[in-house]
């Protein structure tokens, strides 16, 4: 990119310097071939399998998760998900920074949770990585997006395409793009909250 007098943009140049180590891109290229095939491949209940390839690649995922073969990840070294979690078909799990899952969160098929972004002040735009905290009993429903450096809080619940760019407060329903909370979460077994 050139300025009005057609001299080169200042940062301009930067825009083409990968944000990645060697060996994350090393690393990047074996996943993908490995998700490809063996993750892919596997029968739909080897969860264990596939928890353990995720794992062989520096996940921490506790061996009750449930996750999909269809799911895709990217940099899984940088994702983590506690006891009795499931992700669906078709989810997109972009790792680029670190992305925390609670015990039993359920991300619904086709969800995108996106831990990277742009700085777009700078002309380089450089990569970012912010992370990203899905607390313990939350769902997250199909076709939604989780961004960047939110947190969503203990068993909040986002609706169906729903969008969250900002933090979700604990047991609350959401819905909409931005989402917006609708109410309160009743849930059996755990005494009310205050407002409830």
């Amino acid at each position: 990119m050139t300025d009005r007098a057609g001299q080169p943009e200042p940062g301009a140049a930067a825009r083409h310097v990968s944000a990645f180590s060697g060996r994350e891109k090393v690393a990047r290229l074996v996943w993908a071939i490995v998700q490809v095939t063996l993750f892919r491949c596997s029968f739909t209940t080897w969860f264990g399998f596939r928890n353990r390839l995720l794992r062989l690649f520096g996940a921490n995922v506790h061996r009750s998760c449930r996750i999909r073969r269809l799911v895709r990840f990217e940099c899984p070294w940088n994702f983590s998900a506690g006891a009795n979690t499931s992700i669906g078909d078709g989810a997109i799990i972009y790792c680029l920074g670190p992305v925390k899952l609670g015990e039993r969160v359920t991300i619904s098929q086709y969800t995108h949770v996106c831990a990277g972004a742009h700085d777009y002040t700078k002309p380089a735009m450089p990569l970012l990585r912010p992370p990203i905290t899905i607390e313990s009993d939350v769902w997250i429903a199909a076709d939604a997006f989780v961004g960047p450096d939110v947190t969503v809080g203990e068993g909040a619940i986002l609706g169906a395409r729903g969008a969250a760019f900002a933090d979700l407060e604990p047991w609350t329903i959401y819905r909409g793009n931005p989402a917006v909370a609708v109410r309160p979460r009743r849930y059996e077994g755990r005494e009310s909250v205050q407002g409830d």
